[in-house]
């Protein structure tokens, strides 16, 4: 029904790959009082990073990344994945650092950065497209919503036309693409969502279900009775109208996500993660309509 990222990056590197997420000792705009302090009404303590190697140098984190993994798979490439917090909101000659020491060792094909639209200046974008000459460099883009009203709630910090243009100068510097999308804000229409993060020219996309999760600004308002968490059902239902809206090149690299089971208040069912894939799967390919 779609093409899956397993099937994507065997095409591209002709085997399975394997992401090693890394933190680069990030913040965000959102956090450092450059737009606010409290960040996303969503994002956690960790911005986004639970699963993510801390405290270390790249080279090291790598290493104790790939260890950790090790058990679980056999052969294989690897991805260094920056994910914690807005992985270009540094200096230059800092970016420059990082990224080059994440793409040196031999087992490492590929570097992916997770970061705001609205941190990539011309001269981090520059730089980006002189390490894709090196190996693939894919930067994932947290737009969550193409809806500016949803996107204020949020505290979000950006307009959605930042997330097009940024798009475009990636696109125009030879760099893919990843869209975050999250399915389950209230009032808004990840359809539409899906829809513009297409026509803006992303290469793939990430769906995510919105976790409340503690010591969040989301957590009280789902606490107050604001937000309401979706169903497991009701999940399934608008994540496969977003994906019969997406044209077959677009690789699906996520159909949900997972908070950290720790700090989960809600939807309860999405602390079981097999189960849960195995029912959005089977849902995806049944022929009820979308």
């Amino acid at each position: 029904m779609y093409k899956t990222a397993n099937a994507y990056y065997q095409e591209k590197f002709g085997c399975k790959v394997y992401k090693l997420s890394v933190d680069g000792g990030f913040t965000c705009p959102n956090r450092d009082g450059s737009i606010s302090t409290g960040g996303c009404i969503f994002c956690s303590a960790l911005g986004g990073g639970e699963f993510a190697e801390h405290g270390t140098d790249i080279p090291t984190q790598l290493e104790n990344a790939k260890k950790r993994v090790a058990a679980k798979i056999s052969g294989g490439k690897y991805i260094a994945y920056f994910q914690s917090f807005t992985n270009t909101y540094a200096p230059y000659e800092r970016l420059k650092d990082l990224f080059y020491a994440a793409i040196t060792p031999d087992y490492i094909v590929g570097l992916n950065i997770a970061t705001r639209p609205d941190c990539l200046p011309d001269s981090t974008v520059e730089l980006l497209k002189e390490l894709n000459e090196i190996k693939p460099v894919t930067v994932e883009l947290g737009l969550q919503t193409s809806s500016d009203a949803v996107a204020e709630y949020l505290g979000r910090g950006y307009k959605t036309t930042v997330y097009a243009d940024a798009v475009a100068r990636l696109k125009a510097a030879g760099i893919e693409v990843i869209t975050h999308i999250i399915i389950g804000l209230p009032a808004d229409d990840p359809v539409m969502t899906t829809k513009y993060a297409v026509a803006s020219g992303t290469d793939g996309v990430k769906f995510h279900l919105l976790h409340i999760l503690k010591n969040t600004r989301l957590a009280a308002e789902y606490a107050q009775g604001r937000v309401q968490a979706l169903t497991l059902e009701a999940y399934a239902k608008v994540l496969k109208d977003c994906i019969c809206a997406l044209p077959p090149e677009i690789v699906v690299h996520r159909i949900t996500g997972d908070g950290a089971k720790k700090d989960l208040i809600a939807p309860l069912w999405s602390a079981d993660k097999k189960k849960t894939l195995n029912f959005l799967n089977k849902y995806l390919q049944t022929d009820k309509k979308a």
